[in-house]
């Protein structure tokens, strides 16, 4: 083969793989409370495990993806989202009308209702008035901080915001609050793997957890919806309820439920387009 030839011959293969470059897809980027156990916390074998992790990874499996899930506290994660650092969030976000009129959701993977904690042996919670005067411990940036706050006012209580869940679960622990707001599935959690704690009362919300996104990604949205909703058909999400929460999830519950169109009913963003999951 002449130089000529064998030169033309190298461009070619620097040329094929340009291209094989350009074609492949990047990677999911989404990120996660790191300590909001169950649904993410530190693996003894290194990195983080929970319901939200396996949720992500069977999300990007079956888009035929890979993916990179960030740890980090809560309170950053939609502004990292709104930034472009993320393409979308795996942590558990409670959809909520303030939050529908800033980012697009996929449909809910799971009902959130609010529910307390309190130390083993403390006076029992009957109503939320039970905790007036009381100092009651939130996830800074999380819902049960906002909504607590709102109530602040009306029931009398005095809110203690904390970087992260597993710090304002210790200072119910460390006797700094009285009680601890969260989701039902993380305060089950907390007192599964703390002898000190107890359940208290369970506020029901009808809100879902699910995914949220920029304005700008609704053609994504579709994309990772269709994953969520063959998951529920094939009871994928059902089995991760069952390892990581100990229960299997309600009929009719948003675990096993598939909605109509693209979104949370109801809430803004939300796209009533009519679509069959394409499941393999």
């Amino acid at each position: 083969m002449t130089r000529h030839a064998c030169l033309l011959a190298g461009a070619a293969l620097l040329v094929t793989a340009s291209v094989g470059l350009a074609e492949e897809t990047p990677p999911l980027r989404t990120g996660i409370d790191g300590t909001f156990a169950p649904h993410a916390f530190p693996s003894l074998s290194g990195g983080y495990e929970g319901f939200n992790i396996d949720l992500g990874n069977e999300i990007a499996k079956r888009m035929k993806r890979k993916i990179i899930i960030d740890a980090a506290q809560f309170s950053g994660l939609i502004p990292a989202l709104q930034a472009g650092t993320y393409d979308f969030l795996i942590a558990p976000t409670t959809v909520t009308k303030e939050r529908a009129e800033n980012m697009l959701f996929t449909e809910g993977y799971l009902n959130t209702d609010f529910q307390f904690l309190i130390k083993k042996g403390a006076p029992k919670v009957e109503k939320l008035e039970d905790l007036k005067g009381k100092t009651i411990s939130v996830n800074k940036g999380s819902a049960y901080d906002s909504w607590a706050r709102e109530l602040e006012p009306k029931i009398g209580w005095k809110i203690e915001s904390f970087g992260t869940q597993s710090d304002a679960v210790q200072a119910v622990l460390a006797g700094r609050a009285d009680a601890n707001v969260a989701g039902n599935t993380n305060i089950a959690w907390a007192v599964k793997n703390n002898p000190q704690l107890e359940l208290s009362y369970l506020h029901s919300t009808g809100l879902v957890w699910a995914a949220p996104l920029r304005k700008d990604s609704g053609e994504l949205r579709k994309t990772i919806e269709n994953a969520i909703e063959c998951m529920k058909l094939d009871g994928t999400i059902a089995k991760m309820h069952e390892k990581w929460f100990g229960v299997k999830p309600a009929p009719g519950s948003a675990a096993v439920t598939v909605f109509p169109g693209y979104g949370v009913p109801g809430m803004e963003g939300y796209d009533p387009t009519e679509h069959t999951p394409k499941c393999d």
